[in-house]
């Protein structure tokens, strides 16, 4: 079954496919079917948040759309960035780098036993007759003062794994996809898949 990614990410087509292969499914990026469509994300959830992007790429497509929304919410900070991960600080010029900079420099009075933080992500698939199925998930580690590893993208420099002594930046592809909030939420989203039928049991 061709679904199409409900994203311009081809970090998160990299993380998804290795995961949803084992589905059968031929996942493709919105672009490569020369769909460019920039959804406003207005939502005040993740949950909200996905399903936006997933609806309204299967209304331009006709096809299965996947969307995933995903960010990293800290404790000391309420949550934040939260939904607005990838737009912290609310500057265009800052890239990736340019907020975890940011992140860092707002937790630096946080002291070390108190710099808790967990990735979320939800993954949402709607499609052309109307089913919508939802998961969530999530991987709870602690915020580092400074980046380590090379792997990964976002934040993943900063967010130290405790179980695997690792940020999520220097675990392999391999360990990350066993653990990774976007793992867990796929895990989920594989067992509702199966639930609905399009998945073999």
């Amino acid at each position: 079954m061709k679904i199409v990614l409900a994203s311009k990410n081809k970090h998160k087509l990299e993380e998804i496919s290795r995961i949803t292969e084992k589905f059968g499914f031929e996942l493709v990026l919105q672009s490569e079917l020369g769909l460019d469509l920039d959804v406003e994300e207005n939502g005040t959830t993740f949950e909200e948040n996905s399903l936006i992007k997933a609806e309204a790429v299967m209304k331009a497509t006709g096809l299965p759309a996947l969307a995933d929304d995903s960010g990293i919410c800290v404790d000391a900070l309420g949550g934040a960035p939260g939904i607005y991960s990838a737009r912290y600080g609310f500057d265009e010029s800052l890239d990736d780098w340019g907020r975890l900079q940011l992140l860092l420099k707002n937790m630096e009075a946080v002291p070390d036993g108190e710099r808790a933080a967990k990735f979320v992500c939800v993954i949402t698939m709607v499609t052309p007759d109307g089913k919508i199925i939802q998961a969530r998930g999530e991987i709870h580690g602690q915020l580092l003062r400074e980046a380590r590893g090379e792997n990964g993208f976002g934040y993943d420099p900063i967010f130290y794994y405790p179980p695997f002594g690792v940020t999520t930046a220097e675990m392999s592809a391999a360990d990350k996809n066993k653990v990774s909030h976007r793992a867990n939420a796929l895990k989920i989203f594989n067992e509702k898949l199966k639930e609905a039928g399009y998945a073999d049991k």
